[in-house]
């Protein structure tokens, strides 16, 4: 009897692409709030908390990428076609972003050319990554085993709507995270931006929340059938208090709380997305099972991931010790 590693493939590229949408989403949420600081030396306070980890968090970025090709092929096969404008967009957006971590503190004759470049790179990789989650969401043309659509199918309005709503999420996880790691002056910019995230980011998950069920009878079965409406019920109860829950915490005076309400509303839509489009994994017609690879493959890479993730979670969890507290504009990247 060959053992069922599918699921056990699922969770792990789900977990890869969750973590870097955590970790990656709020030092790009920094980046593009970085022209809207107040002074120069906020945006210093600003890059400086994140300058000695965003490298590391696009680790998980690589890791859902090749978990996607080594144990799903063939929706690899059909998704990237489907988004490989986005994918370019991301990366380079990313590479931008990269480049003005590199040169802002070497050339400040320079400097707001590289501020500009930082909030590019950083909006545009993030438009991006929610271009590619509204397709995933949506659905792909597949003619048997093959993308049937064009390299601009990703121009929809949902999709774009989608790419415009992980703006201000990931604005939120910005401003929150930066909420936790600086005071004064700057800390209370960003609580003032952090109100004004969410509110999008709320209007965003009712629009996707109604918009995904009226465009897919599957999907509006699902939710609103009976028992499922009942046992599913929490899921929008919990978002609820969990918004609630943050925006109290952005009044009051807590500093990691509104971090971690942000990460609750991210788990929150993480679900929401899984509870709606699980067993598929190219929407509307193929299952897991479906595109999986042979059961000898996925154990072989399954050895090789299963070595790499725990180096990975030290290294991670190490460089967020090490530069735990709260940051200095005096002290940053060199």
């Amino acid at each position: 009897m060959t053992l069922d590693l599918v699921p056990l493939w699922t969770i792990l590229l789900a977990f890869g692409v969750f973590m870097y949408v955590l970790l990656d989403g709020f030092d790009l949420g920094v980046g593009i709030l970085f022209p809207f600081a107040p002074d120069d030396r906020a945006r210093d306070v600003m890059m400086n908390s994140v300058a000695p980890i965003w490298d590391g968090n696009e680790t998980w970025l690589v890791f859902g990428g090749l978990a996607l090709f080594a144990a799903f092929p063939l929706a690899f096969a059909i998704v990237v076609p489907a988004v490989y404008f986005p994918v370019l967009f991301m990366l380079l957006g990313l590479i931008l972003r990269g480049v003005a971590f590199e040169f802002r503190p070497t050339a400040p004759e320079h400097r707001g050319l590289w501020d500009g470049a930082f909030f590019l790179g950083s909006l545009v990789a993030t438009f991006a990554q929610g271009c590619v989650l509204g397709k995933f969401v949506q659905g792909f043309a597949v003619n048997g085993r093959q993308y049937a659509g064009t390299a601009w199918d990703w121009v929809d309005p949902f999709v774009l709507a989608v790419g415009l709503g992980l703006v201000f999420g990931y604005w939120l996880l910005g401003a929150t995270w930066l909420v936790m790691k600086t005071d004064g002056a700057v800390q209370s910019w960003a609580r003032r931006k952090a109100r004004i995230a969410l509110f999008g980011v709320l209007a965003f998950i009712a629009m996707v929340s109604v918009w995904t069920p009226l465009s897919e009878a599957r999907i509006a079965a699902r939710w609103f059938s009976w028992p499922n409406i009942a046992l599913l019920a929490p899921v929008p109860i919990v978002t609820a208090a969990i918004a609630w829950g943050l925006w109290r915490a952005l009044a009051g005076k807590r500093d990691a709380a509104p971090f971690l309400a942000a990460m609750g509303l991210f788990v929150m839509c993480y679900a929401g997305i899984a509870i709606s489009i699980l067993p598929y994994i190219v929407r509307p017609s193929i299952t897991l099972w479906e595109a999986a690879s042979a059961p000898s493959s996925q154990a072989f890479t399954l050895i090789g991931a299963l070595f790499l993730l725990p180096i990975t979670f030290m290294y991670t969890g190490w460089s967020y010790w090490v530069f735990r507290g709260k940051v200095r504009s005096d002290v940053g990247y060199h």
